[in-house]
């Protein structure tokens, strides 16, 4: 992935095939505004059309913060037609995440509250360093998540857990989080980003075609009754089989040698 795609307010680096993308605003304890999700917007489509590189990992520059929020005084400034197109902005740039067919990872190094959780939330898998700090804390600001919170967590966690977390705004640590499965692991400070690239990279050693297909199949299932879902899995499941990488991945499998898969 090019330099190019770097922006004043972000960090982004290409190790290999995986992009780690660093928000980069640690004096605000990396808080998101309209121009900070619009740059964040421009890195997720570069890296989406860039064959090159097959993961992405979204992190946050410091020790302190992934995302601690939205920016507040931005907020502060909005009547309410302004502020439903706000809201509906930031779904865009979080729909356009989830919806990625590469595999997107959220690497929580410190607060992740509000706006930042709903980052954090729309990524395919999301690792938690030991000090992290997550919650929905809006109401207490006379609000409700506003990019996506209130219906990816309830997906995620459950009706009744979700609706206990956002009508409370009470936060969680990352051993808490990891026990409702808000996150898929914990591990030290230090060791945090190397964890998320080393999953991005285990991902990675499978099919392409059959990763993206996964990611769709798996989106599009929970939010579809179980045969509508059911139905996506078998025709992708055909579909995959009139593949070069298929072919490749049961021969590489019955002559015990790694596959080389070639995303055909």
């Amino acid at each position: 992935m090019s330099d190019a795609a770097a922006t004043p307010d972000l960090i982004v680096e290409s190790r290999g095939p995986v992009t780690v993308l660093s928000v980069n605003r640690p004096e605000r304890l990396n808080a998101l505004d309209q121009s900070v999700l619009q740059q964040i917007r421009c890195v997720v489509d570069v890296f989406g059309g860039d064959p090159g590189q097959g993961a992405l990992v979204i992190t946050g520059v410091g020790a302190q913060s992934f995302v601690a929020g939205a920016d507040i005084a931005e907020l502060a400034a909005l009547g309410p037609d302004e502020a439903q197109g706000y809201s509906r902005s930031g779904q865009a740039v979080m729909n356009r995440i989830e919806d990625s067919p590469k595999p997107v990872i959220a690497a929580i190094n410190g607060f992740a509250l509000g706006g930042g959780l709903e980052l954090a939330l729309a990524c395919h898998l999301r690792l938690a360093a030991e000090n992290a700090v997550l919650g929905l804390p809006e109401l207490g600001l006379g609000t409700i998540p506003g990019y996506g919170g209130t219906q990816r967590l309830p997906r995620l966690i459950g009706y009744g857990r979700a609706l206990e977390l956002i009508l409370t705004g009470r936060r969680l640590g990352a051993d808490e989080a990891l026990a409702l499965g808000l996150v898929t692991r914990v591990v030290p400070q230090p060791a945090l980003l190397a964890e998320a690239e080393a999953l991005a990279r285990a991902i990675l050693r499978n099919g392409p075609l059959a990763v993206a297909a996964a990611l769709a199949v798996l989106r599009g299932g929970a939010r579809a009754p179980l045969e509508v879902g059911l139905r996506m899995e078998s025709e992708s499941f055909g579909r995959l089989s009139g593949t070069k990488d298929m072919q490749e991945g049961l021969r590489a499998f019955l002559e015990k040698r790694p596959a080389d898969f070639s995303g055909r």
